[in-house]
């Protein structure tokens, strides 16, 4: 039986008419260039640009997998929430020379500073790694939603969760087609507010049903609300291994996070997502102004803090509720026969929570924030794969091409991503631990891309032979581990020889492996670049620190005030402030 009431579809068939009537004012605006369709013609707002940030990011992933591990582990996860700090970076450091340089795509900056080569290969990556993660990602927590919310659901033979992907796909699709970057920023603006609004109902009726903060934490345990303690064991001195031990705590909590790899190579994966990867600096592209932009990324900053306290706690409440026993078929839900969280279970705690603590009308208001961040974060993934085709594919293969022609290519191509993402459903839909899933992934292919955006910045002296070295060497390094993991992953019952090379390579620590490769990446891209000839500096200029202008300087200085970095510093402020709570 469904868990909706009446009042509750209406609200959600408001939502939809909003986002239907939004999406179509804007698709009536022009976009018959490709500055109009992939960019918004270069006229988002820094609030829009910040709204859309946000909301790109805090998709599926976060729904599912974030509020998942908050009943699994507490608020240790949250070390990637308060990489707010990596925006900052966004804006103070990679804005301007992405400004400067007007490029549509991220591939399209490394060919201006290194060469077209590196630019090809890069989109490669990206669009292959947007299948991989966002899409698949995007589409198993939209089954997991509706499967929870209507779990006796069919049509034509499929289930809830079949069912809730396809909408969510189609949907979305419809009108990322039809309006590309104009349509998706300004509706996520609006599923901004909505996913704000309706996860906090989710926390304070949550918070109300298990007795409050203080019972919440004498329930759950001290540790599930320390950032380290999870990863920091006690004896860790003496189990320093850099691989998984059955059975024994060593560098890691569960299996997965050691606190050295949190510390060293979560940045590093951090900084390449926030600074480096289309599906995020593309709204800041949209930006008239190198001003309008920067603003735009510490308002995303701002809002980045939320999802600690509107995801993850949520989740521990979820955990709280099944193992205090308050709600008997939350605890049925998640919990085994010797009253025991299963983690697999666990990646459903945020719609179960929905589903069994909030009143009809504001569940309604809670699913449609759901459905905000699940199409928000499609949607984003849609416009950049098809920017990246278009741009860095379709027109240089077929130049000469009309404004009006590669809009249209645009579209096909994102009517495409959709297709995919509908082929994924099968693929995916016994999906393993959504956020491990995640940021295991990205581990591996973040490294080489965050080495050549940063050093490429920071070092003239760098050339296109390391910078294509690097990638290469880098790629090659994630690919073998993909390869090696997915046979463990996909078959049942498959296991390497223990002690084995494979097996080890396997049971690297994800967040080692991610550092080995960043290392490597380093040596092999300075030296290389040192044992070839440097770049020509007059046609890097402005793209580097060391070959900017004197009126590049005075223009950004231009673009920011006392405003900018008091509002810069309380985000530091908050982030210090989080830290300080959630360690003790």
């Amino acid at each position: 039986m469904s868990t909706l009431a009446t009042l509750d579809w209406i609200i959600i068939a408001a939502y939809f008419g909003v986002i239907l009537g939004l999406a179509y004012w804007v698709i009536r605006q022009k976009s018959n260039t490709t500055t109009d369709y992939f960019l918004a013609g270069r006229n988002l707002g820094w609030l829009i640009v910040g709204a859309s940030v946000f909301a790109s990011n805090i998709g599926s992933e976060h729904l599912v997998g974030l509020a998942g591990s908050g009943a699994t582990d507490g608020v240790a996860l949250a070390h990637y929430e308060l990489h707010a700090w990596c925006l900052l970076v966004l804006g103070w450091v990679m804005v301007p020379f992405y400004m400067r340089s007007k490029v549509f795509t991220m591939p399209e900056f490394l060919e201006r500073r290194f060469s077209p080569a590196a630019r090809t290969l890069l989109s490669i990556i990206s669009l292959v790694a947007y299948v991989l993660t966002k899409i698949a990602v995007g589409i198993f927590a939209g089954g997991v939603v509706f499967s929870v919310l209507l779990p006796d659901i069919r049509f034509l033979g499929m289930n809830s969760f079949w069912i809730g992907s396809v909408l969510v796909i189609v949907f979305t699709g419809i009108y990322t087609i039809l309006g590309g970057l104009r349509a998706v920023a300004y509706t996520e603006a609006l599923q901004t507010l909505v996913l704000i609004v309706g996860s906090f109902l989710v926390l304070i009726f949550g918070l109300q049903a298990i007795g409050g903060w203080g019972e919440l934490k004498a329930i759950a345990g001290s540790g599930m609300f320390n950032l380290w303690k999870p990863l920091v064991p006690e004896g860790v001195a003496s189990t320093w291994a850099p691989v998984r031990e059955s059975g024994r705590m060593a560098w890691y909590f569960n299996d997965q996070y050691p606190w050295l790899g949190m510390l060293f190579a979560a940045p590093i994966i951090g900084l390449w997502y926030w600074t480096t990867d289309q599906y995020i600096v593309q709204r800041t592209l949209g930006a008239p102004n190198e001003q309008e932009a920067r603003r735009g990324t510490i308002a995303a900053a701002l809002l980045k803090l939320l999802p600690v306290f509107i995801f993850i706690i949520p989740g521990i409440i979820a955990f709280a509720l099944a193992e205090s026993g308050q709600i008997a078929s939350l605890q049925e839900a998640l919990m085994n026969e010797d009253g025991e969280l299963v983690r697999e279970n666990a990646q459903a705690a945020f719609p179960l929570l929905v589903a069994h603590v909030l009143p009809i009308g504001v569940r309604g208001i809670v699913v449609a924030g759901l459905l905000a961040a699940l199409m928000s974060s499609l949607a984003g993934v849609f416009n950049a794969s098809s920017t990246l085709f278009t741009m860095d594919f379709y027109s240089r293969l077929r130049p000469g091409k009309s404004e009006q022609h590669l809009v249209w290519m645009g579209r096909v191509a994102t009517a495409a991503m959709v297709v995919i993402g509908l082929a994924w459903i099968p693929v995916i839909q016994g999906g393993r631990g959504l956020y491990d899933y995640l940021q295991g992934v990205q581990a591996y292919l973040a490294p080489p891309i965050f080495v050549v955006f940063f050093l490429g910045v920071f070092n003239k002296r760098l050339n296109r032979h390391g910078c294509l070295a690097a990638l290469v060497v880098g790629f090659a390094l994630g690919l073998f581990r993909l390869i090696i993991d997915t046979p463990v992953s996909l078959i049942d019952g498959f296991a390497y020889e223990p002690g084995s090379f494979f097996w080890v390579i396997n049971n690297i620590f994800f967040q080692y492996y991610s550092l080995v490769i960043f290392l490597i990446c380093v040596f092999v891209m300075v030296v290389v670049s040192y044992m070839t000839a440097p770049p020509s500096y007059e046609q890097i200029s402005g793209l580097t620190y060391g070959t900017l202008t004197s009126e590049d300087r005075a223009a950004s200085r231009a673009s920011w005030n006392w405003k900018d970095v008091a509002a810069s510093a309380l985000v530091i402020v908050l982030i210090i402030a989080a830290y300080l709570y959630f360690t003790g």
